[in-house]
């Protein structure tokens, strides 16, 4: 336990979760004991949450590189072999036993049942090859398929997806544009904030919802704090806030890959909206990887980069703050220099004894977010899944899950 602590403190995008940690001990082998700098109402919720997976790993893995630690496999399944850029195998785990306690899947929990000796999840980046696959049956189930195959495939019961479904709530796993990091080249505040007066830039193969902001509307926590700044649709005031912007041409580039269409059409709808009201706004393609890393990093030449929010957004105001916080925050201040009123105001989410005064708070983060252009919700897409009619059990969830899956005989 210890040893899994201080490596997700060391290496974790979200170690920042530790700030309000004086220290740690383990008095004895059953007992991991944490020491708070102050009180913390919300810290047991922040470290149970599943967007933050403090991965118990062995001590003598600690110090494994970012990204390079061993998987262990200890559920239904277990790592057989992984090939960067082709394949990832997983073997039945012979040691496991389901959990009785449940009657079937609960998310990643539950009743879990590895039928199959083996699970291949190939890498296939082409939607035309995922499509030509599965007609084929070289490939028994995909994801992110055309609409358009699910109608053509009902002409043919062999070949047929059986289980297709749009598998995400479209008030639930809304994508987002992570905002420009603080290049000294790109002009600030309002020149962001023309970007709302232009509008929003999502409407390609989805539908922005009124109500949408950061956590989804079902959330207690909810608000539409900061509405009056965002998806204005005026043009003319988006000019204006540029023109005082001081603005004098510079580059606006906007970081996108072709992996995910409705990044990259969001990316592409947004370049000509910012054209049109005079920015220079150009397009930086390369591979969804590449844009991971490059994100990651605030001196690799990007102001703004299309990513997703899903389960943080599900999850509450909370989780959904924690990317806008810390010095990993996803619009990536200069230098590392964090806004110091969004520091403010996450502090107060996190460190105030009054439920009301740390609502109070998400309130005013959400409205400076929305207003400086920090992180521009661009709405709601869904994910489309398929498998051939022999493949029985399959349920669409946001992630692949193979257990308690068979083939027909």
């Amino acid at each position: 336990m210890l040893a899994s602590f201080e490596r997700y403190k060391r290496v974790a995008l979200l170690r920042n979760v530790f700030d309000n940690v004086a220290s740690w001990e383990t008095p004895d082998a059953a007992t991991f004991v944490i020491h708070m700098n102050k009180v913390q109402p919300t810290f047991i919720q922040q470290i149970s949450s599943f967007n933050l997976p403090i991965v118990i790993v062995p001590a003598e893995e600690k110090d494994d590189a970012f990204l390079q630690l061993r998987t262990v496999g200890t559920g239904p399944w277990m790592l057989d072999q992984f090939v960067p850029g082709s394949y990832v195998r997983l073997k039945r785990n012979p040691n496991y036993t389901p959990n009785t306690n449940f009657e079937d899947r609960t998310g990643f929990g539950g009743y879990k049942q590895a039928c199959f000796d083996s699970v291949t999840f190939r890498i296939v980046t082409e939607a035309g090859a995922r499509v030509a696959g599965m007609k084929t049956g070289e490939l028994q189930g995909v994801e992110d398929i055309p609409a358009t195959t699910v109608a053509r495939s009902e002409d043919q019961p062999e070949r047929r997806a059986a289980a297709v479904a749009e598998l995400v709530d479209p008030d639930r796993d809304g994508e987002h544009l992570g905002a420009a990091h603080r290049q000294p080249e790109f002009p600030q505040s309002r020149a962001g904030r023309a970007q709302h007066g232009r509008g929003d830039g999502c409407r390609v193969r989805r539908q922005l919802s009124p109500e949408r902001r950061f956590p989804v509307p079902d959330q207690a926590d909810y608000t539409d704090a900061g509405k009056d700044t965002y998806n204005i649709h005026d043009p003319a005031l988006a000019k204006k806030y540029l023109a005082a912007s001081g603005y004098n041409g510079e580059p606006v580039k906007l970081l996108a890959g072709k992996d995910y269409a409705p990044m990259y059409n969001s990316a592409l709808v947004m370049q000509q909206q910012l054209k049109s009201i005079g920015i220079n706004a150009q397009m930086v393609v390369v591979d969804w990887p590449t844009s991971v890393n490059m994100a990651l990093k605030p001196d690799t030449g990007w102001n703004y980069f299309y990513t997703g929010w899903g389960t943080p957004t599900a999850l509450g105001a909370l989780d959904t703050m924690q990317n806008l916080a810390g010095a990993n925050a996803t619009y990536m201040p200069k230098d590392g220099r964090e806004d110091p009123d969004m520091v403010a105001a996450f502090t107060e989410m996190n460190q105030d004894v009054d439920p009301k005064a740390r609502q109070d708070a998400f309130v005013r983060m959400q409205k400076l977010a929305l207003e400086r252009a920090y992180a521009l919700p661009f709405g709601s897409y869904t994910k489309v899944q398929a498998v051939r009619a022999n493949v029985q059990g399959y349920k669409p969830f946001r992630i692949p899950r193979m257990s308690n899956v068979w083939f027909a005989k």
